[in-house]
C-alpha cells in the first residue's frame, strides 16, 4: 500500500523550483558529452548538439512529407539521415528520431510504419530483421528520483539487435538491451531484459516463453501447416 503522504508537502520537500534553477551542470562540450555517454554517465545537452538535431529532423521531415510514389528520394534520405544503411532496406512512412547517424540498419530489414528511435546513442539493427508498427527503441533514461532527475541529466546506454529478428507491433525496447538473432518479440512486449538467440519472448516485462523448434517448421499459424497451401498457389509461388 502506498504511505499517505501529501502531493503539497512531497513537493515543498524537494523545492524543485529551486533545483531546476541550480541546473545539474552548467557548461559541457559535446566532447565531454560523448565521452559521458560512452563511460555510462549522466551527460545533459549541448548547443552543438542540438542543432545536429535540428538538420536531421529537416530530414526526418522531408522523409515524412514525401509522397508515397517518391521512393527513390526517401531512399537518398534513409542514407543521409542514418550512420550506416545496407542494401535493400525499407521503411514506411512516418518515422520519429533525433540523430540518426548513430543508427545502423543491415541489408534487407524491413521497418513499418510508426517506427520511434530514441537514439542518442548507439543502436545496431542486424540484417533481415522484420519491425510491426509503432515500435519504440528508446536508449536513453532519466534518474527516478524527482529532485536529480529536474536537474536535466540522462543516461544512454546501447540497443543490439540480431539478424533476422522480429520485433513485433508496438513493442518497446528500453536502454542497453540487446535481442539475439532471430528472436521474435511478441506485440505490445516491453524489452526490460536481453532476450537470446531463437527465443520466442512477450509481454510487460517481456519475457521468453519458449525457443523456435521444429514445430515453427510446420506451421505457420496455429494449426495452419505449410505443406496444405493451395495447388495454384504453390506452384506460382515455387515458379517465381
Amino acid at each position: 500500500m502506498i504511505p499517505s503522504i501529501k502531493f503539497e508537502r512531497f513537493v515543498n520537500d524537494l523545492d524543485l523550483n529551486n533545483v531546476m534553477a541550480s541546473g545539474g551542470v552548467t557548461q559541457m562540450t559535446e566532447k565531454q558529452r560523448q565521452e559521458r555517454i560512452a563511460g555510462g554517465y549522466l551527460w545533459w545537452d549541448t548547443d552543438e548538439y542540438l542543432a545536429h538535431q535540428a538538420k536531421v529532423k529537416d530530414l526526418m521531415y522531408e522523409f515524412n512529407m514525401s509522397r508515397p510514389s517518391e521512393v527513390e528520394k526517401r531512399q537518398e534520405l534513409i542514407q543521409q539521415m542514418f550512420g550506416k544503411v545496407g542494401k535493400g532496406v525499407w521503411i514506411n512512412q512516418p518515422i520519429t528520431l533525433a540523430v540518426g547517424s548513430t543508427v545502423t540498419i543491415g541489408d534487407g530489414t524491413y521497418i513499418n510504419s510508426g517506427l520511434t528511435l530514441i537514439d542518442d546513442y548507439t543502436i545496431t539493427i542486424g540484417k533481415g530483421c522484420l519491425f510491426g508498427t509503432g515500435v519504440t527503441l528508446c536508449t536513453t533514461g532519466h534518474p527516478i528520483d524527482p529532485a536529480e532527475r529536474a536537474k536535466g541529466g540522462m543516461y544512454s546506454f546501447p540497443i543490439s539487435i540480431g539478424d533476422g529478428a522480429w520485433i513485433g507491433a508496438g513493442a518497446i525496447v528500453l536502454p542497453g538491451i540487446t535481442i539475439g538473432k532471430y528472436a521474435v518479440i511478441g506485440a505490445g512486449s516491453v524489452v526490460t531484459k536481453d532476450i537470446p538467440d531463437y527465443t520466442v519472448a512477450v509481454g510487460n516485462p517481456c519475457q521468453p516463453i519458449r525457443k523456435i523448434n521444429e514445430h515453427d517448421k510446420k506451421y505457420y499459424w496455429r494449426n495452419r501447416r505449410f505443406n496444405e497451401q493451395p495447388e495454384d498457389l504453390t506452384t506460382s509461388i515455387e515458379n517465381g
